[in-house]
C-alpha cells in the first residue's frame, strides 16, 4: 500500500481478528526528541508486529480490552531534525518536523453530541474532518491539538439501574457488587463510543496516523456538566465510579496510557489532575485540566494551581499557546445568571453557565487565572494565545496583558456538533456589547473574524494556527462560508 495510507476497515487476520490504527500522541519533547506513542486496535489475539523507524523496533503491548477489542501501544522516540518514517501494521506514515521553523497547528474541539450520536450519518457528521484531513496533505501539519469533548459520553449511563436517571436520581448507598457491574457496564459505554468513532471516521485516522495528537478533556468526555453538578452527585458512589471510568478510558484513547505510565509531560502523575505543557523551539503549549478538580465553587484545584505556579517559573518562551477547554475571554453573562434566578424555565441551563470562567462563582479565580497571565507575559516577554472550545461557535477577543502584549482568545467548537441556533450567536454577541474587564484597566474586545459581521459565528467549524518567519496567524475553516483570512496574532 502507498505511503501514508491507514487502516480503518476490519481487515481480516490470520486469527481471524481485524486491525485499526495507529493513532499517534505527544508524549514529550526533550533534548532534541520527539517521545511519541501509536496505538493500534484489534479484534485478533495475535500481537501485531514491532512499529519499526530509523531508531529501531518497537514492540506493541496490550494496555486495555474490552467489547471485543484490544488496544496495544508502541512508544518510540525519533529525531526531529527530519522528518520522521514509521512502519506500523504494514503500512508507512511520515510525521513531519522541524519545529525550530515554520509550525502548521491543527485545534479542534466537540467531536459529537449529546443525543443520537452514534446513530447519526457518518458522512455528515465527520465532514469537517474530512475537511482537516485535506488541509493536512496539502500542507503537513505537525500537530493536532484537541480542546475537549473528544466524545460526547452523556448517554453511557443509560441501561444501567444505578445510573439510569443520572444526575437526577442517584441511590445513595449501592451495593459493592452493584458499583462492580456498573463500572463493567460504563466502561463497555466508553470503549464503543470511542472505537465507534475511530471506526467509522478514516479522515481522522489518516490524520491520526501521520500526525501527533494532544488532548484536553472537558465534561462531555465523562458526563455533561461535570463539576458544576451539586456534590450529591459528582461525589456519589455511583458519580466516583462514573469519572474513574471516564479518566480510565481518556487516558487510553486521549493520551496513549494507563494511570501507571503516564508519559512525561504531565505535571501530576497520579492522575488528580491530567494538565500538561511541553516544550518546542520557542513555543509552549499548556493545558491545565479545568475538570477534574472542577466543584461548583472552583475551577481548578490545588494540583492545578500547583502546575500553573510551575509554568510561571519556567524559562522564559517566545509564545505560549495556552489550551483552555472552556473560554477563558467571553462576555459578560451575570445577566444570564440573574435571570434564571427568577426565571424558572432557564434554570435548567444554569450549570451550563457554572461551567465559565464568567461565572460569578469563578470570577475570583477567573482573575487569578488573567493576573497570572499578565505576570508571565509581563516578566518573560511571551506572547499568549488561549486556544478554547466549548461553546459551539467560532469566536475570538482580546485583552490586554500590561502595555506591550495582547492575550488572544481563538475559539474552535463544533468539529462535529452542529450549531446552536443563530439567535443564540447573537444573543452572545449582545452580551459582549456590554463590556467586560475582570482585570482593571485590562477590558475584553469580543471581535468579529474576519470577515464576519457578527462576534460568534454558528457554523461548525476548526482552527489551524501557524508560525511563519517568526510571525502567527490564524485561520477558521467555518463548514458553509469556508476558510477566514489569516488573522495575524501580533503582541499589540
Amino acid at each position: 500500500m502507498a505511503e501514508d495510507t491507514f487502516r480503518t476497515d476490519a481487515t481480516a487476520l490470520d486469527d481471524g481478528g481485524a486491525l485499526l490504527g495507529p493513532i499517534l500522541f505527544l508524549d514529550d519533547a526533550r533534548d532534541g526528541q520527539m517521545h511519541l506513542s501509536a496505538l493500534v486496535f484489534t479484534r485478533g489475539i495475535d500481537t501485531p508486529e514491532p512499529l519499526v523507524c530509523a531508531e529501531g523496533h518497537y514492540p506493541f503491548a496490550e494496555i486495555a480490552a474490552d467489547v471485543g477489542w484490544r488496544v496495544l501501544r508502541a512508544r518510540f522516540a525519533a529525531h526531529t531534525r527530519a522528518p520522521i518514517t514509521y512502519r506500523a501494521l504494514g503500512q508507512s506514515h511520515t510525521i513531519r518536523t522541524g519545529y525550530d521553523g515554520d509550525l502548521n497547528i491543527a485545534f479542534a474541539s466537540c467531536n459529537g453530541e449529546e443525543n443520537g450520536d452514534l446513530d447519526r450519518d457518518p458522512n455528515e457528521r465527520n465532514a469537517m474532518w474530512a475537511r482537516l484531513r485535506d488541509d493536512h496533505n496539502a500542507r503537513p501539519f505537525h500537530l493536532l491539538l484537541h480542546g475537549g469533548d473528544q466524545i460526547y459520553a452523556d448517554e453511557v449511563t443509560l441501561g444501567h439501574p444505578l445510573s439510569e436517571d443520572w444526575p437526577d436520581r442517584v441511590p445513595k448507598d449501592p451495593e459493592r457488587a452493584d458499583l462492580r457491574d456498573l463500572r463493567a457496564h460504563l466502561r463497555r459505554g466508553f470503549f464503543e463510543r470511542y472505537m465507534t468513532f475511530f471506526a467509522s471516521c478514516p479522515a481522522f485516522m489518516e490524520l491520526a496516523a501521520s500526525v501527533p495528537s494532544l488532548c484536553q478533556w472537558d465534561d462531555h468526555d465523562i458526563c455533561d456538566g461535570w463539576g458544576s453538578l451539586p456534590r450529591s452527585r459528582t461525589y456519589s458512589p455511583v458519580g466516583q465510579t462514573l469519572y474513574e471510568v471516564a479518566r480510565e478510558a481518556t487516558l487510553i484513547f486521549q493520551h496513549g496510557c494507563t494511570l501507571d505510565d503516564m508519559p512525561g509531560r504531565f505535571h501530576d502523575r497520579t492522575g488528580l489532575s491530567l494538565g500538561w505543557w511541553i516544550d518546542l523551539p520557542d513555543v509552549r503549549i499548556v493545558a491545565p485540566d479545568l475538570r477534574a478538580e472542577r466543584t461548583r465553587r472552583q475551577v481548578m484545584g490545588d494540583v492545578g494551581w500547583s502546575m500553573m505556579e510551575a509554568v510561571a517559573a519556567l524559562p522564559p518562551t517566545r509564545q505560549i499557546l495556552f489550551v483552555s477547554s472552556v473560554p477563558l475571554l467571553g462576555p459578560r453573562l451575570s445577566v444570564l445568571e440573574t435571570a434564571m434566578v427568577v426565571t424558572p424555565k432557564m434554570q435548567e441551563y444554569e450549570d451550563d453557565l457554572r461551567d465559565q470562567w464568567q461565572s460569578r462563582a469563578h470570577r475570583k479565580e477567573w482573575r487569578r487565572m488573567l493576573q497570572l497571565l499578565t505576570d508571565i507575559a509581563a516578566d518573560t516577554g511571551a506572547h499568549v494565545t488561549a486556544l478554547s472550545g466549548e461553546i459551539h461557535l467560532a469566536g475570538r477577543a482580546t485583552m490586554p496583558l500590561g502595555e506591550h502584549c495582547t492575550l488572544h482568545q481563538l475559539i474552535a467548537s463544533g468539529v462535529a456538533h452542529r450549531p446552536p441556533p443563530l439567535a443564540w450567536a447573537k444573543v452572545l454577541g449582545s452580551l459582549a456589547a456590554l463590556g467586560e474587564d475582570p482585570l482593571e484597566g485590562a477590558p475584553i474586545t469580543i471581535h468579529p473574524l474576519p470577515g464576519q459581521a457578527g462576534r460568534y459565528v454558528a457554523e461548525r467549524n476548526t482552527l489551524v494556527v501557524t508560525r511563519t518567519d517568526e510571525a502567527w496567524h490564524a485561520v477558521w475553516d467555518l463548514e458553509v462560508s469556508g476558510k477566514t483570512e489569516p488573522l495575524a496574532l501580533a503582541g499589540a
